[in-house]
């Protein structure tokens, strides 16, 4: 009886275990469950990389999700689910924005001018932007290179061609006319140039002496210039060096440049034919179902991960009766405002109490024995107890259900003063005693992420009457989240 009752029990945990995994998945899927708030929609010529649940933004705070996209005529409709208490006006304006190198998408919106009428339940906004996909980089590519083309044919019909020759060749018998008509002309003016010249030669005899001393000071000033450029002859060399290897890798980066356009040509023209592995990427729709189906599954996974809120908690209580110290390390995931998922262990070394009880029949019993004796053991366990809860966050209130401390439980949490103070109430062991197991702590946070703990376990029962007895505990307690953990990982890998 004893060993068919231990089946039982070990059956039963796997089905609670088995019912907690798929609550766990459900849970953190859950992502488009209906919550206070209203509905608004844009209007996006491309929604391309906007999937259902993805985030909306407002300076980089999560205020809603995506929750539909439907095509509507030439255009791609996005309705969006805003949270309760946050206002957008009739300005108000959404832009994609690619959060990742996935290529998942995120809305962005600027909620407009304070004061302006607001958008209701049904609202529209307009879109400011959305965003630069690949086919607009290769059009953009596909223009440059086009451009590169035709001046290049500019010049090949400027300088290649026989008519560019013959243009030339007018352009130098013109100059030779233009300078026999020069000649000429020199020629009828003669006396008059020997007059000018005479006049020349006159006032400089005239200015001889202030020409000489203008002289002396060019000659001076010229030993100067030549002295200083003897004295940095170095420095002028090293310039000249650096200006012939800027002239050398300007002409190397343009015939680099003149090679890669080339290339981008020819995967351009090879892409439009539909060759290659990218041009059937563009060209074959079946493919192009396939990779939209695979990208839009991998930013599901991606985005519901990375919505994930991660939250840790050790503390530790010393149990005044018992004289003994509880350690409890907790981890809680939160994959959206107001509810997560609660993991913890429990090291308590006053451990976990079993009691057996078994019949002892004496046969014949002798004269002062009784015929049957019920024989009762206790036995204590050292196990790591370990607890795995839901837990829903209402107001100031947070309500929490499933396996407290290896047993059945189910909890409370009140949380004031900015949630500075807590106090939690545990109720579970339903069964081992006549009344379950009810525990009461109050927690306040001293300082950051430093919280003092105290309360009473086994209240209900009195003292030794449960598995470890009424007793009264005081500790301390760290809590860290997400920004904390990504501060601490550089330090725990030196450490490591």
């Amino acid at each position: 009886m004893r060993e068919t009752w231990k089946a039982a029990r070990v059956g039963l945990m796997v089905i609670l275990g088995v019912a907690a995994i798929v609550a766990v998945f459900r849970f953190v899927d859950e992502t488009t469950a209906e919550g206070a708030g209203y509905q608004v929609s844009a209007r996006f010529d491309d929604a391309q990389g906007l999937i259902p649940k993805s985030r909306v933004v407002v300076a980089g705070i999560p205020v809603g999700t995506i929750q539909d996209i439907a095509l509507d005529g030439n255009q791609a409709r996005v309705t969006i689910q805003i949270d309760e208490g946050v206002e957008l006006h009739d300005d108000a304006a959404v832009a994609m924005r690619q959060e990742s190198l996935l290529g998942e998408q995120i809305l962005v919106i600027n909620p407009g001018t304070v004061g302006r009428p607001r958008i209701g339940e049904g609202g529209e906004l307009r879109v400011a932007s959305e965003g630069v996909t690949t086919a607009d980089i290769l059009e953009q590519v596909d223009a440059i290179a086009t451009d590169v083309r035709a001046i290049t044919g500019q010049l090949s019909r400027a300088f290649g061609t026989d008519e560019a020759g013959d243009r030339f060749e007018s352009i130098l018998a013109n100059l030779s006319d233009s300078l026999e008509t020069v000649n000429r002309t020199l020629r009828r003016n003669e006396p008059n140039i020997d007059r000018t010249l005479d006049g020349i030669a006159s006032t400089v005899t005239r200015a001889e002496d202030p020409l000489v001393a203008a002289l002396e000071n060019i000659s001076a000033a010229t030993l100067e210039v030549k002295e200083l450029l003897q004295n940095r002859r170095g420095d002028l060399d090293a310039a000249l060096a650096e200006a012939d290897d800027t002239i050398t890798s300007i002409r190397r980066a343009s015939e680099q440049l003149e090679g890669v356009l080339g290339d981008v040509r020819v995967v351009t023209d090879r892409t439009a034919r539909g060759e290659g592995t990218i041009g059937r990427l563009f060209q074959d729709e079946t493919v192009v179902d396939e990779v939209e189906g695979a990208a839009a599954g991998l930013n599901n996974l991606i985005g519901g991960l990375a919505r994930l809120q991660t939250i840790l908690e050790i503390r530790s209580e010393y149990n005044f009766l018992a004289q003994t110290f509880k350690t409890y390390f907790s981890l809680r995931l939160a994959p959206r405002e107001g509810r997560y998922f609660f993991i913890q262990l429990v090291d308590d070394p006053r451990g976990t109490v079993r009691r057996t009880q078994s019949v002892v029949r004496r046969q014949p019993p002798g004269p002062e024995e009784v015929p049957e004796q019920l024989i009762e053991t206790e036995t204590r366990s050292e196990d790591l107890r370990f607890t795995l809860q839901l837990a829903k966050r209402v107001s100031f209130a947070t309500f929490r259900f499933g396996i407290m401390e290896s047993t059945g439980g189910l909890g409370l949490d009140l949380h004031v003063f900015d949630d500075r103070f807590e106090m939690n109430t545990d109720m579970f062991a339903f069964g081992e005693n006549f009344l379950p197991r009810l525990r009461v702590r109050a927690g306040f946070e001293l300082v950051k992420k430093l919280y003092i703990v105290a309360g009473i376990d086994d209240a209900l029962n009195g003292a030794g009457s449960g598995v470890n007895g009424r007793d009264f505990f005081a500790g301390l307690q760290f809590r860290f989240n997400d920004q904390d953990l990504r501060g601490l990982l550089p330090f725990l890998g030196g450490a490591l």
